[in-house]
């Protein structure tokens, strides 16, 4: 029988409104990418220095609503949070969530 995991719910809510709040941010994040994608062998280093910019801002903010909560639990609750949340966010937004793998 499938059992919910304890933080997917919290998560799922985290991030919903974290995407309705960080949606022009997302948005710019997106035509970056396609920006970078299918620009000229010319441009397209400048451009994905670019996109780097709008990844690290959105793994900033992810960063920011993950450790705000996390800093209300204990130790223990905590880490298991942020496994969590870390693999929802990959989930949900992809390489846009990478930063948070790097912090670990």
């Amino acid at each position: 029988m499938f059992r919910r995991k304890r933080f997917d719910e919290l998560v799922a809510r985290q991030l919903e409104l974290f995407a309705d709040d960080e949606a022009v941010l997302l948005a710019e994040a997106s035509a970056a990418d396609a920006a970078w994608s299918n620009a000229s062998a010319d441009d397209s280093e400048e451009l994905y220095g670019d996109y780097q910019l709008v990844v690290d801002a959105v793994g900033d903010r992810l960063h920011d609503v993950r450790e705000t909560y996390a800093a209300g639990l204990e130790p223990e609750v905590a880490a298991e949070y942020r496994v969590a949340f870390d693999r929802s966010a990959t989930k949900r937004f992809g390489n846009l969530a990478s930063f948070l793998a790097e912090l670990g």
